[in-house]
């Protein structure tokens, strides 16, 4: 089995509504994101998924959530853009991206600072 990992960010504001504290007023952070695919058969050029392609499939991703205000995206809008939404909305919409490659999506974290992160995994 292999595992390619990618990195890359974005910046957005939120709140969290009926957040008992200050994460309730809008702020915004410097999201970074790292997603994980797996697979085991090698290509004809014995790679799982160019690596190109893969950070291109993320930033087209990310490119829907940056410099926005997430409460505002329709993907939230019946519920918080907390981390952990955050990331299953990426997840989901990367892996209707991956569908045409041999490749499983297993993991995308989302960080919204540099100590907490929140994970989506595939079942």
């Amino acid at each position: 089995m292999f595992e390619l990992t990618v990195k890359d960010e974005f910046a957005a504001a939120h709140y969290l509504r009926n957040y008992p504290g200050a994460c309730e007023r809008p702020h915004g952070h410097n999201w970074k994101v790292e997603i994980a695919v797996c697979g085991t058969e090698l290509n004809e050029i014995h790679v799982l998924i160019d690596f190109k392609d893969l950070k291109r499939f993320l930033k087209e991703v990310l490119e829907e959530l940056d410099h926005r205000d997430l409460n505002e995206h329709p993907a939230f809008q019946d519920k918080n853009p907390s981390s952990e939404n955050i990331a299953r909305f990426i997840f989901e919409n990367l892996k209707e991206k991956l569908a045409p490659y041999p490749v499983k999506l297993v993991r995308v974290s989302v960080w919204e600072t540099e100590r907490s992160c929140a994970s989506y995994l595939a079942e």
